[in-house]
């Protein structure tokens, strides 16, 4: 069995399935402290079964993960995509970017484009993404993303946090995909500064 994957494309960045030729990133990463809020750093054949997992997972699913490429440089820079591996409560919206990338906005452009997809073409209504309480990087980019913390929603393993995304509905041409926009705008070019936006 196989699936095509379909490739995701914005202003910066080229989103494709994962291949071998990824893989010493990944496992550059996952081996690494990065790593610790999700249950790394992980051993060589753990990692090695995580991305096997990774590929796996879309054929499984029909959904996974994406691997995220500089649109210029074809470099990798992390992941993203839909996540439900067994134990789940309900479908992930997930991401981590490599460390050497962090800080300029790539997770933020790339989970806005996953989150497009899976609503807009798999006809997600809601998904969550599942944090360590400590990963506050994670919990920023979630609450950017218009995410709330919902105590009612079932964890993983009692030692995550819950975070609920807006459902399609309440996303369409709302401040929250405005401001989305506006920010990887301003990643994109740091000059950008939309009508409004103070000077000073």
């Amino acid at each position: 069995m196989t699936i095509d994957i379909p490739v995701l494309e914005t202003k910066r960045l080229v989103l494709r399935g994962p291949e071998a030729k990824d893989y010493p990133n990944f496992k550059s990463t996952f081996a690494s402290y990065r790593a610790r809020f999700m249950g790394g750093p992980l051993n060589d054949y753990e990692t090695w079964m995580l991305y096997a997992a990774e590929i796996g997972h879309w054929q499984i699913r029909g959904f996974g993960m994406w691997m995220i490429h500089d649109k210029e440089t074809d470099k990798p820079l992390g992941m993203a995509g839909g996540w439900k591996p067994a134990k789940w409560p309900e479908p992930e919206l997930a991401w981590i970017i490599w460390p050497e990338t962090a800080g300029r906005g790539y997770a933020l452009e790339a989970t806005d484009a996953v989150r497009k997809y899976l609503y807009n073409t798999l006809g997600w209504e809601t998904a969550v993404s599942y944090l360590d309480p400590k990963n506050l990087d994670s919990i920023r980019l979630a609450e950017r993303l218009g995410a709330k913390k919902d105590p009612q929603a079932a964890t993983v393993d009692g030692h995550d946090v819950v975070y609920r995304h807006p459902s399609p509905a309440q996303l369409k041409d709302t401040q929250i995909s405005h401001g989305i926009a506006m920010e990887i705008a301003n990643y994109a070019d740091p000059l950008f500064k939309p009508k409004g936006f103070a000077l000073d």
